[in-house]
């Protein structure tokens, strides 16, 4: 489901053994535009600390009680490698933070989620299996020295809201929000507040769009005219859906994150989801090795066909790797 990050602030995030607080923000890389971490506002628990959680953690909305499940215990969380509030995120702080909870590192693969496009929701973490015990005091006396640097790749939703848009002939408007896919828990657009150029109108630019961020300047640049975002169509929260994407895309002409192919056309309709061998020869003929999009699309397709039941993410990947084979690929391979 997409929903906007702001809207995150109004639910209560719930660990095993109760309520931890709420988000304050979100962590993303700039590579995958991905949430990495929620950041939780827990009031004076764990006061002057970082509290970040992994969406490996977190489970679906509870729409009727506006709760987000935490699958961890407030213990656990506690006891993870502290972060103080002023220090950034390092990449030796995420390798420690990993090993202490037992996730695989979202780093460590082609995809958004290392070998899969959604984080697995297994268990990890101390007393769990494939968690890594670590001593509270260890954890304390994690390196915080100045010196100490953060993941040039990790951002602040809140820092990034502000910046300015703009487009191949001028400014366009201001980053007011995030569209949060929270199922893969990737970004999928920002949502552009443009009063200061047309009044009243909000629009939605995909990352795929963005040709560069100037992090030092505070802007973002896409390759689009400002005119052809005026006569995109307008986002409202309750507009939001399948129908609006597909217009948002054929406006634009670009290719949809949920298809191989731009949606600048209606869309065929095929019999059947499965690829063969041959298909995957004429999608792409000059092509020796499969199109890693392609077998990332084709294995999260798998992933809704066996009904978003995590825990198959190496298993999708491989089938759809196989899928897309040449005959001779595929010999070579047994």
């Amino acid at each position: 489901m997409l929903r906007p990050a702001k809207e995150f602030k109004h639910l209560k995030l719930r660990a095993c053994d109760g309520d931890i607080g709420k988000a304050r923000e979100f962590y993303f890389d700039d590579e995958h535009w991905a949430v990495r971490y929620l950041v939780a506002e827990t009031g004076g628990w764990l006061n002057g600390r970082q509290v970040l959680i992994s969406p490996y953690a977190l489970k679906p909305v509870n729409e009727a009680e506006q709760v987000l499940p935490v699958e961890l215990t407030k213990k656990q969380i506690e006891d993870s490698p502290l972060l103080y509030s002023h220090l950034p995120v390092s990449r030796q702080y995420e390798m420690q933070y990993y090993k202490y909870y037992g996730w695989p590192k979202y780093w460590g693969g082609p995809s958004m989620w290392g070998y899969s496009t959604f984080p697995l929701h297994q268990h990890g973490g101390v007393n769990w299996p494939g968690g890594a015990s670590l001593n509270p005091v260890e954890s304390a006396a994690f390196p915080t020295h100045r010196e100490e640097i953060g993941d040039p790749h990790l951002r602040s939703t809140q820092a990034v809201t502000g910046h300015h848009l703009q487009a191949v002939d001028g400014e366009i408007g201001h980053v007011e929000d995030f569209i949060i896919d929270d199922v893969t828990w990737a970004i999928r657009y920002l949502v552009v507040d443009t009063k200061n150029w047309w009044p009243g109108k909000h629009v939605l630019v995909a990352p795929q769009w963005i040709e560069r961020v100037s992090w030092e300047e505070a802007k973002v640049f896409v390759n689009l005219e400002r005119e052809k975002i005026k006569g995109a169509p307008a986002y409202t929260p309750a507009a939001l859906s399948r129908d609006y994407e597909l217009k948002l895309y054929r406006h634009y002409g670009r290719f949809s994150y949920w298809a191989d192919e731009p949606v600048a056309q209606a869309p065929q309709k095929t019999e059947s989801k499965k690829y063969s061998k041959d298909q995957s020869q004429q999608s792409s003929p000059s092509e020796t090795e499969p199109d890693p999009k392609q077998i990332e699309h084709r294995a999260y397709e798998l992933f809704v066909e066996r009904g978003s039941t995590p825990g198959c993410d190496l298993e999708d990947w491989l089938q759809a790797e196989e899928e897309f084979k040449t005959p001779a690929q595929a010999a070579m391979s047994r």
